[in-house]
């Protein structure tokens, strides 16, 4: 296992739990911070509940706020599904990594604190293991890549086309603001002129509150400096619109990472490699969620290998392409056609925070938006989510990204 966040470590405490051997190998140790709104989704609150793991300290967090440009807002439930809670929770990453971390290392896996390195191949050419900074070997049967973004795994073991990424990279800090709702704000970085992006102010723990910038850079990563050069102009907003009653501290106290979103430019396993969360561009394209994604794949990924190395792949990228192709085709082609177009950025933004179309939008929004169409309850939201999922895949159904899904997926 390299990689020990959230994926990572789900992996390996579903795997020590089965019986296997498990190194759990980090550049860090833990507790560490990580770059992230701090937001854990329904999904990922059931699969907490499955494993047995309770989010001690964590904040229930239910309906999100939803503010354009013009800071019209537009309230959006969290509704309860047939396979996932009506409800996320807030919890600061270093205590919630830290804590899938330890529940890994109790139930048996071995930690390693280095990076990998140098990797080692089978006679096959294969990759069998890498060499860690501190000099040590580790070898696998199978080796699960959860090294987040930029990860060294894939590119190793060549799942990764960096041409298709695309590449996401966000900032955060906190304020000391007493938040009790999650706002998430589009943004005019000029007039009319939307930021190719979101932001938002999200509640924390302890009186804190997170608050970031998160940019869509398609496969030009140099673009990622737009986040920082806007941080402060995009803090001074959140005031100006009453989402905010405290200025960020300065940029030393910022912390940045990147995304890989909508799987397009990764193949998801092949051989004895099997890439989850961040690693496999599991983040959703639309509105940035990970963590639900990365602790789903790390289980998968695990239950995958417990059923038979041999086979491991396959079956866990038939999972993959079951659970997220729909979905992550759809919004990733929608993503890159609208990064290049602000105008159209921002008139999307204020046309959907209009109160005769976001308010009666509102139900199904949460539901398309947050990728939770499977589950979801039957009823008039659930059905104008399909509506729009079914409409968006027509509409791209002849693109590039569709294809490339398909042909990684299949």
């Amino acid at each position: 296992m390299v990689g020990s966040g959230p994926a990572g470590s789900v992996a390996a405490l579903v795997l020590a739990r089965g019986g296997a051997r498990v190194a759990l190998v980090d550049k860090a140790r833990f507790p560490r911070d990580k770059a992230c709104g701090d937001l854990v989704g329904p999904r990922a609150v059931r699969v907490l509940e499955e494993l047995g793991i309770p989010a001690s300290g964590a904040r229930r967090v239910d309906d999100m706020v939803v503010v354009g440009p013009t800071g019209r807002r537009v309230d959006l439930p969290c509704p309860e599904g047939t396979t996932y809670p009506g409800h996320a929770i807030a919890v600061p990453r270093s205590r919630f990594d830290a804590l899938l971390h330890d529940a890994a290392v109790s139930a048996g896996a071995e930690p390693r604190v280095g990076r990998a390195e140098e990797p080692r191949q089978s006679d096959d050419g294969s990759l069998r293991g890498f060499r860690l900074s501190t000099g040590e070997d580790i070898d696998a049967d199978i080796i699960v890549g959860a090294d987040g973004a930029t990860s060294r795994v894939g590119k190793v073991a060549g799942l990764v086309d960096p041409e298709r990424v695309l590449w996401g990279f966000a900032m955060r800090s906190y304020v000391d603001d007493q938040v009790t709702t999650p706002h998430i704000v589009f943004w005019d970085s000029s007039p009319r002129r939307g930021f190719p992006g979101y932001g938002w102010l999200f509640p924390g723990v302890d009186g804190r509150a997170n608050v970031g910038l998160g940019i869509g850079t398609l496969s030009d990563r140099s673009a990622s400096s737009r986040v920082a050069a806007a941080f402060d102009s995009f803090s001074h907003h959140l005031l100006r619109t009453g989402v905010a009653k405290v200025i960020p501290p300065p940029a030393a106290r910022r912390l940045g990472g990147w995304l890989k979103m909508g799987i397009v430019g990764t193949v998801p396993a092949s051989g004895r490699v099997l890439l989850v969360g961040d690693a496999a561009g599991l983040v959703n394209p639309l509105q940035g969620e990970g963590i639900s994604q990365a602790m789903t794949t790390g289980r998968a990924a695990a239950e995958a290998v417990l059923a038979g190395p041999a086979q491991a792949a396959g079956r866990y990228r038939t999972f993959v392409g079951a659970s997220y192709g729909r979905y992550h085709g759809l919004a990733a082609a929608a993503q890159r056609k609208m990064l290049g177009r602000p105008r159209v950025i921002s008139a999307a933004g204020r046309f959907l925070t209009l109160p005769g179309v976001g308010r009666p939008l509102a139900g199904s929004w949460s539901i398309f938006w947050n990728d939770l169409l499977d589950g979801a309850l039957p009823g008039g939201d659930r059905r104008v989510a399909a509506g729009a999922m079914a409409a968006g895949r027509i509409v791209t159904a002849a693109g590039a990204t569709r294809h490339w899904l398909n042909e990684s997926l299949g």
